[in-house]
């Protein structure tokens, strides 16, 4: 008999010892979630002491004290480990007091292991202790079960009281209802053997309850996972969806823009052309006037017929300032005198500005060489004029006043018109050099966007800035030729 229950206890030790490789496995795979040490560090002191029980008989009895009190603290670590499902932990001076049980039952069971005949108060000192615990250990798993109302845990409450029931039991039948005489661990009557199995057996149980649980969550967690991935990849799905609809909605208006761009540039185009083409059907319809009265004198008619070339020519200028620009063909670039430009263009706009009673104030440095098209700086700098004198016109300012500085700068030629009017409102000045500012609301003609693209053509530069007091001011910068 005593053989047998040496090999149960070797048995109950291996089956700890499977069990504490599984729960160490599982620790250090999820270590930096829940996966809390004290679960296998109990196992591993359960299979500890039931190795120490196994072999005490066959070499020394002092192997009963280290599995006794190995026993005590594997349920001890238990009350730790459900402690921290609730999110209680023990502080540090709590835990120094606590560790005081099982190194007194340690001293008292060693103490009392060397008497003789002290076999039944050793039991209840490790019964007793063992039932403290267990009551611990239930009363934690009854504020955990709050909050995780799971079938392992009821049944972990289940085995913790079972075991409770039997351990409190076999202290009852030991102390009192047992009547051998040489009582010995080894060499119990049949109830108290088979109570002391029966508690084994539900502890066994409480561990393998406790792997379901760990495995249960980490289960748990690999399903939570794999399910966000699925979320990420559905997500990934809708947004790469979502930006192929974005490509085709850019797509989409794009072509709208590029058509309202081209709508835009046939009307600015239309509105230049307008311009010297109404100024020589004026000078036709005048010049058939007189002809019919028989009034036209030779100098008047000189005068007209110059007024009618000179109006065909800014035409001719526009188209083939244009026709160069989108054919992208050869620019026609020469050696020309910024000041000769100025002076051709004021001698076109000086009528209208007659007209409307603005002044120029001119300062136009000598030698000022830059290598363009002359006939494309023309339109650029006629652009810019009609724009000055459009936004003066429309000011309500009592002393008109335009300034055309051309001046030279480091190694670039620096051209600059400005005028006293009201400036540009500041919604539009982001975007005065795009086609579609061209609007009536900032009297921009042909466009600066057309004036910036003939401009960069030639390697230089045009930009917006507020002039001094009120007013707009256009500078436009080129390389000295």
């Amino acid at each position: 008999m005593e053989t047998a229950n040496q090999i149960f206890f070797i048995v109950f030790a291996l089956i700890g010892l499977g069990l504490f490789l599984n729960a160490l496995h599982q620790y250090r795979a999820n270590r930096e979630s829940e996966f809390s040490i004290y679960w296998p560090l109990s196992l591993g002191l359960f299979s500890l002491s039931s190795f120490s029980f196994g072999i005490a008989l066959w070499t020394h009895q002092f192997f009963l004290t280290i599995a006794n009190t190995s026993f005590i603290v594997s349920v001890f670590l238990l009350i730790f480990l459900y402690r921290s499902w609730n999110q209680r932990p023990f502080t540090k001076i709590q835990a120094l007091l606590l560790w005081i049980i099982p190194v007194f039952v340690y001293f008292f069971y060693d103490y009392l292991r060397v008497i003789p005949g002290t076999f039944k108060q050793r039991v209840a000192l490790i019964t007793i202790t063992q039932e403290l615990f267990l009551i611990w250990q239930v009363w934690e798993l009854l504020k955990y079960y709050k909050t995780d109302r799971t079938i392992l845990v009821r049944w972990l409450i289940f085995l913790s009281v079972f075991t409770l029931l039997g351990e409190t039991c076999r202290t009852v039948w030991v102390l009192f209802a047992s009547t051998q005489t040489n009582f010995f661990l080894y060499a119990q009557d049949a109830v108290a053997l088979t109570l002391l199995w029966i508690g084994y057996g539900s502890t066994i149980l409480v561990y393998v309850a406790l792997g379901s649980f760990y495995l249960e969550r980490q289960i748990k967690k690999e399903n939570l996972i794999a399910s966000s991935l699925r979320s990420a990849k559905e997500e990934n799905e809708k947004i790469t969806e979502l930006l192929k609809e974005k490509e085709r909605l850019i797509y989409g208006l794009l072509k709208a823009n590029k058509t309202s761009a081209t709508g835009a540039l046939s009307a600015s185009i239309a509105h230049e052309l307008n311009q010297p083409l109404g100024a020589s059907n004026l000078n036709i319809q005048f010049l058939k006037m007189k002809l019919e009265k028989g009034v036209l004198n030779p100098e008047l008619g000189k005068e007209i017929l110059d007024s009618l070339e000179q109006d065909n020519k800014r035409a001719a200028t526009i188209v083939k300032s244009l026709r160069s620009i989108f054919t992208e063909g050869e620019s026609n670039a020469q050696v020309v005198q910024l000041g000769d430009l100025i002076s051709r263009v004021l001698d076109i706009v000086k009528p209208e500005l007659k007209g409307k009673n603005i002044q120029i104030q001119l300062r136009v440095d000598d030698d000022l060489v830059i290598m363009v098209n002359p006939s494309e700086i023309e339109q650029v700098i006629l652009n810019l004029l009609n724009n000055a004198i459009q936004a003066l016109a429309n000011s309500g300012t009592l002393q008109c006043r335009i300034a055309i500085e051309a001046i030279k700068t480091g190694k670039s030629v620096q051209l600059s018109i400005s005028d006293n009017g009201t400036g540009v409102a500041l919604e539009f000045k982001p975007h005065l050099f795009e086609l579609l500012s061209t609007t009536k609301q900032t009297g921009m003609g042909l466009g600066l966007w057309l004036c910036k693209h003939i401009v960069t053509r030639y390697g230089g530069s045009i930009y917006y800035e507020d002039a001094v007091g009120t007013g707009a001011k256009f500078v436009i910068k080129f390389p000295s030729s």
